[in-house]
């Protein structure tokens, strides 16, 4: 299963800084605040990304309008580093300790592709610190066929030899089977910013998506929630974003002519639509 990762441009980023979450760790966390009483939006990146790489086209707009804050997951990019199995449940408290850490209230949770499994977690486990989803070319599960469960069967495995490797080893895996095939595609400082991931919690998480469904409680969602689906994703088929839109109770659904890349490759008319899905829920909470 590819992912998202994208070329948003690293000008006009956020402040950004380490941020130490007690008992469990420090992240990397990026908060524009201003004066005044503001929505805050949260953003949650894929699989393979970065919040740079993923969101980087978004942060001006959404900042004109919303506080924003973003976060590096375990072992993407400046994230928290862990010996432990990565877990998308570890995730999603990680983002409910951010939220808790910087005061800023209950708060509108964006999950792009990976991202959408963590925010429906942290509904699930952490309720107080959402006041509405946007979910971005995602869904309540990722694995039904034969095929995608081969598929993850191998990133598992992967995923344990990563652990068993030594870290040059790791390195060389990360340089010939992912930054490899960018190096013509992308401007340096998104091959370094990639280049940072530790590759074994990478292919963990590939793993913790594969097994991850929402089926059973994704219509107990009580907060206002909005999807933005992705109508030629050849990763996130969009039959399951939709099912995923139609199985949230009063979920309002965006539609983006793009790819599972689209938040970069089709942003103009991405972020706009993002923009509208984020007003759609300030005015249901309301």
């Amino acid at each position: 299963m590819a992912e998202v990762v994208g070329l948003a441009h690293q000008d006009g980023l956020p402040p950004g800084r380490d941020l130490l979450l007690p008992g469990r760790g420090r992240t990397y966390v990026r908060h524009l605040h201003r004066h005044g009483t503001r929505m805050t939006v949260v953003l949650l990146h894929g699989w393979g990304a970065t919040a740079d790489l993923n969101w980087g086209t978004a942060y001006a707009a959404l900042g004109d309008e919303f506080d924003v804050i973003s976060i590096d997951h375990r072992g993407h990019g400046r994230g928290m580093r862990d010996t432990r199995r990565f877990t998308l449940e570890d995730c999603a408290d990680d983002v409910a300790a951010v939220i808790a850490e910087l005061g800023v209230g209950a708060s509108i949770i964006a999950g792009y592709s990976m991202g959408g499994p963590i925010a429906q977690l942290i509904w699930q486990r952490h309720r107080q610190r959402i006041d509405g989803l946007v979910m971005c070319a995602t869904s309540a599960y990722f694995s039904t066929s034969r095929e995608e469960r081969l598929n993850f069967l191998g990133i598992s495995g992967l995923a344990a030899v990563a652990r068993l490797t030594p870290a040059q080893t790791r390195r060389w895996l990360t340089e010939q089977f992912y930054l490899q095939r960018k190096a013509d595609q992308w401007e340096p400082w998104a091959i370094e910013e990639a280049a940072s991931h530790d590759w074994r919690a990478v292919l963990e998480a590939g793993r913790a998506i594969g097994n991850f469904s929402s089926r059973e409680w994704i219509g107990d969602i009580d907060v206002p929630t909005s999807t933005l689906i992705t109508m030629r994703d050849r990763v996130v088929p969009v039959r399951r974003q939709v099912r995923l839109f139609e199985a949230i109770p009063d979920a309002e659904a965006f539609r983006v002519d793009g790819d599972h890349d689209a938040v970069v490759a089709n942003a103009k008319q991405f972020v706009p639509t993002l923009l509208r899905a984020c007003r759609s829920v300030v005015e249901r909470s309301r």
